[in-house]
């Protein structure tokens, strides 16, 4: 049969282990643009952002229409630097943390692409991208944008209190990133690429029947620690082939369980491990507890902060583990347990 241009020829990807994949040929991520609220832009990250809020409502009325404002911001900057047509992304792989993903159908739905709304709670830019690369590979889609948000104000609200409440926060407690990450994905033959994925672990539901909400680093440390140990067996590697393993929003105290409970499988990651919730605040000069967490805080600090490390051929390979607290204000409020689940990218420099 001969190719037409909508059509290229796809080796077979590699089952590896009991649940990880080893890509046959690359995906690119081409592009990728990052823009958040007034507080992250003054955190130590600032200056790597693509456009941080004068304040964080960008111009909307409500604080989910802002989140939408945010995503739609995010995916038409990523577009624009790539330099295709909307009409050229195949489809759209998106989520957020608001009920029914709202801020991604709202925000999203003037790019008229199709769209596969994705929900992994705080893990869904792995999510998006891990599904998104599988889709490309596979030889169904030649460009897939995947985006994603948080934003502090429209999370609190959905999950805690209304802002006017004036609860006060335990040390243990993270602070929801107001922002959003896009990035577009591509066959390896493009010329314009920022990173490489070369492999996926999907995690699975890891549940140690924690029911603190305050505590979103314990509750998916256990799922970022069961994701890293079964990556590390399935590819037979050990902490040393990656230059940083970089989890998702675990903030000072899941970072500290984490290490512990890998301890207690004979891996120790210290030297090569951070954590975007740690990144992207300072502890010193903002009042963020024990970090960052949210949709938009491990999708903000790939796009601003890992992949141009990648680009830059500071680093060779990371391993990217974003995680996940799979809870509802329902769920929460009947009393039950608060889930967590990871899943990791290897992420390698472009050639």
């Amino acid at each position: 049969m001969k190719l037409n241009e909508n059509t290229s020829s796809h080796g077979k990807n590699k089952m590896m282990g009991n649940r990880s994949i080893s890509l046959s040929e690359p995906v690119a991520i081409i592009t990728s643009s990052s823009v958040v609220g007034k507080k992250e832009g003054q955190g130590p990250l600032g200056s790597l952002f693509d456009q941080v809020g004068s304040d964080d409502m960008f111009g909307a009325k409500t604080w989910e229409e802002a989140e939408s404002a945010l995503q739609s911001t995010a995916a038409s900057l990523c577009i624009e630097k790539s330099g295709l047509r909307t009409e050229e992304i195949r489809y759209i792989f998106a989520g957020d943390l608001l009920g029914q993903c709202i801020a991604s159908s709202f925000g999203l739905a003037d790019l008229k692409r199709p769209l596969f709304g994705v929900y992994g709670a705080c893990s869904t830019s792995a999510l998006s991208i891990s599904l998104g690369a599988l889709t490309i590979s596979s030889g169904a889609a030649d460009k897939v944008l995947c985006v994603t948000s948080s934003h502090f104000a429209s999370a609190e609200k959905e999950f805690r209190f209304p802002l006017e409440y004036g609860n006060q926060r335990p040390k243990s407690a993270t602070w929801t990133v107001t922002g959003s990450g896009a990035f577009l994905l591509g066959e390896n033959n493009t010329e314009k690429k920022r990173a490489l994925i070369t492999g996926i672990t999907p995690g699975q539901i890891v549940d140690y029947g924690i029911k603190d909400s305050m505590n979103m680093g314990a509750c998916m440390a256990p799922a970022a620690c069961d994701v890293i140990y079964h990556h590390l067996k399935d590819f037979t590697r050990k902490p040393s082939y990656y230059d940083k393993i970089v989890t998702g929003d675990l903030g000072y105290v899941g970072k500290e369980i984490l290490l512990q409970l890998l301890k207690e499988k004979g891996i120790n990651i210290e030297k090569q491990h951070t954590d975007c919730g740690i990144e992207i605040y300072d502890p010193l000069l903002q009042d963020t507890n024990s970090g960052g967490s949210g949709c938009g805080c491990a999708a903000t600090v790939l796009s601003s902060y890992l992949l141009k490390n990648l680009e830059e051929h500071q680093w060779k390979r990371i391993l990217f583990i974003p995680t996940g607290a799979l809870l509802s204000k329902v769920s929460f409020n009947e009393g039950n347990t608060v889930p967590g689940i990871a899943h990791a990218l290897v992420l390698e420099s472009p050639s």
